[in-house]
């Protein structure tokens, strides 16, 4: 990807534009959502740009944006109280950031079904 198309995410990863990183690891970032939906709403994408789960390449990262989903649980102390990690495809599955990326949502209790 040329630098006149990254997507803001990767431009997240490359530090050219400010997020409240949460933490990182050699595949992935967390940082805070700038419009949260639950007292925390965290965002987990990898380093690599993956348009979507439908990317050859989700399964390559999927794993470690797991990992660090569960170290941020545990970490900001939302891990037994419980969670939720959502992440959309495309248009209609409310993607609206073409780069994989995985919500984690806590603080409350969350319904069902979802939207």
């Amino acid at each position: 990807m040329t630098d006149a198309v990254r997507c803001l995410f990767c431009r997240i990863v490359a530090g050219e534009i400010p997020a409240t990183l949460v933490g990182e690891s050699p595949e992935a970032v967390a940082f805070r959502d700038l419009t949260p939906q639950a007292p925390v709403h965290l965002l987990i994408i990898p380093r690599l740009h993956v348009v979507s789960l439908n990317d050859p390449d989700a399964a390559r990262v999927l794993g470690p944006m797991a990992s660090l989903a569960r170290e941020l649980a545990e970490r900001e102390g939302f891990a037994e109280a419980g969670y939720r990690a959502v992440m959309n495809t495309n248009g209609d599955g409310g993607q609206s950031v073409f780069h994989l990326h995985m919500h984690i949502l806590a603080g409350r209790p969350l319904k069902w079904p979802p939207g």
